[in-house]
């Protein structure tokens, strides 16, 4: 979830190298692994590619200290997709930092500088 507030666009991301480790669109994709219980269900329902889903999902468990989502080949009851409690505890705390970002931004005076610095669209 990236915060829009007024021309203010805050979006958290936390690298791990150069790459991506946790961002609004991954916390999005670990929420719904969680609702769906499948990767590809998530994806379909985050209109995202099968292979964009994978993709995302093996970028964040090479991330992390611990994997974020398992997975269960089979069709049976145990197949499919869910979050670690790792998974659970590091999406929880970025969700949670977002909030911290976003009040801290609500109340700041540089936020009130640059809104009020910024046109209201670009010159022609």
């Amino acid at each position: 979830m990236s915060v829009r507030r007024g021309p203010l666009k805050l979006k958290l991301q936390i690298l791990c190298g150069e790459v991506i480790a946790m961002g609004p669109g991954k916390a999005d994709l670990l929420e719904a692994i969680r609702q769906h219980g499948s990767i590809s269900a998530a994806g379909r329902a985050l209109a995202m590619s099968y292979r964009r889903t994978w993709l995302l999902v093996d970028e964040m468990n090479r991330c992390w200290s611990a994997k974020l989502v398992a997975t269960a080949r089979g069709g049976g009851a145990d197949s499919g997709a869910r979050l670690t409690p790792e998974g659970a505890r590091v999406l929880a705390a970025y969700r949670a930092l977002e909030g911290v970002v976003d009040t801290s931004a609500a109340d700041s005076a540089a936020r009130a500088t640059l809104e009020a610095m910024l046109r209201e669209a670009p010159r022609d």
